[in-house]
This record gives structure tokens, C-alpha cells and sequence, in this order.
């Protein structure tokens, strides 16, 4: 099994730009789910997620 990421080590830029990376590989998520059958159905919500961490840690 795979451990989460721990967010909490990292400085506020790192975690901003890494919000904005996870929110674009979130974006081209949702279009190739829109285009064409996705090989992992669960890959959006593992990024959100993850997001919701990042987001959790910049408190």
C-alpha cells in the first residue's frame, strides 16, 4: 500500500506550486474522462484529495 504524501514539511511556495500542478493534472483528468474511457476511474478523486491536503496545509 502506499503512504500519502505528507505535505506538512514543506514551505508555503513549494505547496503553492504544487497546488497549481495538481490542479492542472486535474484538469486534463476531467477532459480525457470527457473524450475517452479513462484507464483509472479513481485518479480525479485521489487528486482531489490531494489537493484538499495541500490546501489543508497551507491552513
Amino acid at each position: 500500500m502506499k503512504k500519502k504524501p505528507s505535505f506538512n514539511d514543506k514551505t508555503k511556495e513549494e505547496l503553492m506550486k504544487l497546488l497549481g500542478e495538481k490542479r492542472e493534472e486535474l484538469r486534463k483528468l476531467r477532459f480525457e474522462a470527457a473524450g475517452a474511457r479513462p484507464k483509472d476511474t479513481n485518479a480525479p478523486s485521489k487528486v482531489r484529495k490531494d489537493i484538499a491536503r495541500i490546501m489543508t496545509a497551507l491552513g
